[in-house]
């Protein structure tokens, strides 16, 4: 007998849609005919505000979320100052960029697709976003750790962010691209193959938010005081370095602390040991904007650093944590549309889109149009105009007149160009074609330069991309999603699909799905199209493996294994070394409170085996004495080295101790020092310099 439905179910139902065999409508129930492309003038031009369907669209996507930020929601940040070192007047008239200036700012980090609760550790891109508090107003750099993007045009991104975040009928996985709606998405879009190989690299599980490279994405543009344009790239790069952790120390990080990289950017600032990154931009003449292979409009592309160089123009220190998270990092308003005279956008369709997409968001998700009167969002310089009114105004406006021009105010505020002083101006360009939802042919080379970043990777780097994509798609219940992109990564790299695709038990195909075709036709009629010959195959600057004589240890943290009974001697003379180099030395032992010394005095220990764990530490010291007989009873002591080992990174021994590594599953190589075979400090802090000793997993490695 069939069950009859109570009211409230029968009122649910009443509104349960199913798209299937549906066409895509607006929601006012209008046809799409083209859910790609932003209406443009010409397929390489600027957008147009008369889209109201991509409005329509983004409009919804930014108010979907109450209160947190639908992507980025889970940040950190720190206040601190950039001070420019590079004269390049001839290029730009921003007077922040004049060399000498040092100007405030904000700086908030965060990962994109898990909830403000999420874990920091996370395979996700990070954001790297900076508010500059410049004397001509706010300026914002939002960026991420990773180079490019999925997508090519805006009217697509809210597509990924759905795609990626928790599936709707179950909420779940959370903070995790590893699931069927991520890669049927990216399986049907050949333009996401060269960022989904970033996210599948050490690049998505970053050792600290300190050892980040941070990047614009897009190509912007620089314009001096004559009006002459330069198309401007830029980069940060981390003076400590860019490091990342394995994915299965990742993982036990989540669980072990959640807030790991918060907490390591708190306690790096608290410390004095104030972050660093030095602000490098590429440089493109004007006339030059079509010399590539690639299409320096196309967020899906890098310009390799051989053909045009990294030039270093300014110094970034975060120096000071915010008082209070929600009325700083939380209120925190990003917007790429904030710009200071000097600074222009380019016709790159997805940052378009986002000069929308961020202002509304803002507006939305901190309550109204007055979010920039908000202590953290204020500029230094003062705010001048006729706004008043609207939720959460804090100034107070003086006078009767509201608008412009006006007699009544004596025609203030006044515009700049009344008294010929320095405004902001747009940079003049010619602009023709018709009105089209179209995309240029120069976006639709998708595969050259995800095989120029595979490429550029170490060996050990490339197993991580393997080992990655293995596990993202041995999640994909479906196995018609992971074919799919299995021969999208074979149009990549013919060992990277075949590795993944042994692991998955399947045989990637040589040509595209047809479905991925159909999709990728809807934007390229005639796709694939030939791609021009590249410039380079691999470039230096994309592997993250250390150089030598590049490495640093200053603020790593290196656990010393002790117990009651341990040599001072023994303890003191690495410590010294270690903190010479800027290292941390980290006492643990069995327990807390009083350690006791073999030559007599005491320590006071604050962390044991059972409090702490491996994963929170760079480095392992096991010093000798009385204690290594305990230590070698201790299972807890053994987890410590043995993960220790398993993670790849450096363990020193002391003579006394180091029969305690032959109870453990360790075998010695280069990252495995001990006391009796050489120079034992020298040889502990030049292995950390390598951050991981990566070849580690390689010889591990089963043969197939």
């Amino acid at each position: 007998m069939k069950k009859k439905k109570n009211s409230e179910v029968k009122q649910i139902d009443d509104h349960v849609v199913d798209n299937k065999d549906r066409v895509m409508t607006t929601n006012d129930g209008v046809p799409v005919f083209d859910n790609n492309n932003t209406l443009k003038v010409g397929n390489r031009g600027p957008s147009l505000q008369q889209d109201h369907i991509f409005f329509d669209k983004l409009m919804h996507f930014d108010r979907e979320r109450i209160p947190e930020r639908v992507v980025h929601a889970r940040g950190s940040g720190a206040h601190g100052t950039f001070e420019a070192t590079a004269d390049i007047s001839s290029i730009t008239s921003a007077n922040f960029l004049k060399k000498g200036t040092v100007t405030p700012v904000f700086v908030r980090f965060s990962t994109v697709a898990g909830f403000k609760g999420s874990t920091d550790l996370a395979r996700d891109v990070r954001g790297f976003s900076v508010k500059f508090y410049t004397q001509e107003g706010n300026y914002d750099l939002v960026g991420n750790n990773i180079p490019v993007f999925f997508i090519q045009d805006a009217m697509n991104f809210p597509d990924v962010v759905h795609a990626v975040k928790p599936e709707p009928n179950n909420e779940m996985p959370q903070a995790a691209s590893a699931h069927d709606t991520f890669w049927d998405f990216i399986s049907l879009m050949p333009e996401a193959a060269h960022m989904s190989i970033w996210v599948m690299s050490d690049r998505a599980i970053p050792r600290s938010l300190r050892m980040m490279e941070g990047f614009g994405v897009h190509t912007f543009k620089f314009i001096n005081e004559a009006g002459k344009t330069t198309f401007v790239k830029f980069h940060w790069k981390p003076r400590l370095g860019k490091h990342a952790v394995a994915w299965n120390e990742a993982q036990k990080i989540s669980g072990f602390d959640a807030d790991f990289h918060r907490r390591d950017l708190w306690d790096a600032i608290e410390n004095g040991d104030f972050p660093q990154w030095d602000l490098g931009v590429q440089l493109i003449p004007e006339e030059d904007e079509m010399k590539f292979s690639f299409d320096i409009l196309d967020p899906t592309k890098i310009i390799p650093e051989e053909l045009v160089p990294v030039q270093i123009i300014g110094t970034m220190t975060l120096n000071r944590n915010p008082e209070n998270f929600f009325a700083e990092t939380e209120q925190a308003a990003f917007d790429p549309g904030r710009l200071v005279p000097g600074i222009d956008f380019s016709d790159d369709p997805l940052l378009q889109g986002r000069i929308f997409s961020y202002m509304d968001t803002q507006n939305y998700r901190l309550g109204g149009p007055n979010f920039h009167e908000l202590p953290i969002n204020r500029p230094i310089n003062g705010k001048h105009n006729n706004q008043k009114d609207g939720f959460a105004r804090m100034d107070i406006l003086k006078g009767n007149t509201s608008y412009f021009p006006n007699s009544q105010g004596g025609g203030c505020p006044y515009h700049a160009m009344l008294k010929g002083e320095v405004g902001y101006e747009t940079g003049k360009q010619e602009v023709q074609g018709n009105k089209v939802r179209e995309r240029s042919d120069s976006f639709a080379d998708h595969f050259t330069q995800a095989r120029l970043y595979f490429n550029s990777l170490s060996p050990e780097e490339q197993d991580h991309v393997i080992n990655a994509f293995s596990f993202e798609l041995s999640k994909v219940k479906n196995e018609d999603i992971r074919k799919r992109e299995l021969a999208i990564l074979n149009q990549v790299d013919k060992h990277l699909a075949s590795s993944v695709g042994d692991n998955l038990g399947l045989t990637p195909a040589k040509s595209l799905d047809p479905l991925t075709l159909q999709f990728a036709r809807q934007n390229h009629p005639n796709y694939p199209i030939q791609p021009k010959k590249p410039e380079v195959e691999r470039s230096e600057a994309l592997s993250m493996k250390v150089k030598p004589g590049e490495g640093t240890i200053v603020s790593r943290k290196v656990a010393f294994l002790v117990d009651n009974g341990v040599s001072k001697a023994s303890v003191d003379k690495m410590k010294k070394a270690l903190e010479k180099e800027g290292a941390m030395p980290v006492l643990i032992s069995s327990k807390v409170g009083k350690l006791t010394f073999k030559e007599g005095g005491e320590a006071e220990i604050q962390h044991t085996y059972l409090t702490d764990a491996s994963v929170a530490f760079d480095a392992f010291y096991t010093p000798e004495g009385d204690s290594v007989a305990k230590l070698a009873k201790n299972p807890d002591y053994l987890q410590f080295i043995n993960e220790g080992f398993r993670h790849c990174k450096a363990l020193a021994f002391a003579k006394g101790a180091e029969e305690l590594a032959a109870k453990s599953f360790i075998e010695k190589d280069a990252g495995v020092i001990f006391e009796s075979a050489g120079d034992l400090t020298a040889d502990f802090i030049e292995q950390m310099k390598q951050h991981r000793i990566w070849e580690r997993e390689m010889d591990r490695k089963v043969p197939s």
